[in-house]
């Protein structure tokens, strides 16, 4: 049997397994209660992910080059997803499997060069160890050198894709060919990329040194991300499967998602921000020197969540000038029952413990339930989804997140929310 013939055979079998799981009438339950929930409902019990990604660094050991079998990289890349997939569906979440497959389209994306200023970096040499950021804007005249992001897609290239998936599996689930803006997500927030390019340190120092040279530079990088978004939607590259929440982006004011939906415009989709880098910076310099510019940018879309792994506490008030803002991120730094006081019964709170106490660290199952029970105590009067994530290893045991799951749901049950 050649090698072509055995990556789609392990391709083949393991899509008729996601397809069997993604049919399963569990997941339009899950969608109708998502929905429900963005659509600022009371959802009981509370609404639970877990997710994970190869930049987690127990992924990276339980789902790498030589876990697999495929021998093609292109099918090596779906095998993993697939078989990431199907895992995900062991841990018994709220996370939805959607009955199709997913291509992203070829676009012109670079994550460290999309400004035209390399973004380098050190790194240790330790797997998953520490790196830091060579930042290439030393001086002011090095912003000179900055260029405007650009949208532009492979067309050939996608298609030479397509059709490779669709040989393999196309019998079995639709593929959806995903486009979107080339610099979407945390490209689109200014505040990874600035931090990037310029330094923590000096990025701090600017906002009093140096004010008017970073207003220079955020008006650029705001004007260049809203023409290369523009340019994407005017190509039609919006659509359904696009929307992102870092949940399960369904409302009830949104069509719900479906595979090769045709061009939409952003005002018919979630659109995700954040301001990691921001997060010991004051709600005044926040908004000075960088929600200003990121208001234009996410206008567009019909409803926004806001935040990753910053703590938002002491900065709900300000983002309430978003006007589309449907749902806040409650991190493991943030104050929990101070953030849930004041998001009260206005927006969706998405609460992430700190994956350290849940599964990381160690498994102690009182301390999960005493710090999931505190925490639904203090958002009980919201409308809350609690979201496990960054988890970066659970020491050599993934059973570790289905555990977790029963607990969550077992805590949510004794304390009646």
């Amino acid at each position: 049997m050649s090698d072509l013939k055995r990556d789609i055979g392990i391709i083949r079998t393991l899509a008729e397994q996601y397809a069997a799981l993604a049919l399963q009438p569990i997941q339009e339950t899950r969608r109708q209660r998502w929905a429900a929930h963005f659509g600022l409902k009371k959802v009981s019990p509370p609404l639970i992910l877990a997710t994970y990604g190869m930049h987690n660094v127990w992924c990276t050991e339980f789902f790498s080059d030589a876990s697999l079998q495929c021998s093609d990289p292109f099918y090596r890349g779906h095998e993993r997803f697939l078989r990431m997939q199907i895992f995900h569906d062991s841990i018994g979440d709220d996370y939805i499997l959607e009955p199709w497959f997913t291509l992203g389209a070829s676009v012109n994306r670079s994550w460290t060069r999309g400004w035209g200023l390399e973004e380098a970096r050190h790194a240790s040499s330790e797997t998953g160890g520490a790196w830091k950021f060579d930042p290439p804007i030393r001086d002011w005249a090095d912003a000179a050198n900055m260029t405007a992001l650009t949208h532009h897609v492979d067309e050939e290239d996608t298609a030479r894709n397509l059709s490779r998936l669709h040989d393999a599996v196309g019998d079995i689930l639709p593929i959806d060919v995903v486009y979107g803006p080339a610099y979407g997500g945390f490209s689109s927030d200014i505040s990874t990329h600035l931090t990037r390019l310029r330094g923590m340190e000096d990025l701090m120092l600017d906002m009093y040194e140096h004010p008017a040279e970073l207003h220079r530079i955020l008006a650029f990088m705001r004007d260049s991300i809203l023409a290369e978004n523009d340019a994407a939607e005017k190509a039609g590259h919006y659509s359904l499967t696009t929307s992102s929440n870092q949940a399960m982006p369904y409302a009830p004011e949104l069509e719900p998602l479906k595979p090769n939906s045709g061009p939409r415009k952003r005002n018919q989709i979630w659109g995700f921000c954040a301001a990691q880098e921001y997060t010991l910076i004051s709600p005044e310099f926040h908004e000075e020197f960088l929600l200003q510019y990121q208001r234009p940018i996410y206008a567009p879309f019909a409803m926004i969540h806001y935040g990753c792994c910053e703590d938002l506490t002491n900065k709900i008030d300000m983002l309430r000038s978003i006007p589309n803002l449907r749902s806040i991120a409650v991190t493991p730094v943030a104050n929990v029952r101070r953030s849930a006081e004041q998001i009260g019964r206005d927006y969706v709170m998405s609460w992430r413990p700190n994956p350290t106490d849940m599964v990381c660290a160690g498994w102690d199952e009182a301390r999960i339930r005493r710090i999931i029970r505190d925490g639904f105590e203090a958002t009980r009067d919201g409308y809350v989804h609690l979201h496990l994530k960054d988890v970066e290893t659970v020491q050599g045991d993934p059973s570790r997140l289905a555990r977790w799951v029963r607990i969550v749901r077992e805590t949510a049950e004794s304390t009646g929310v």
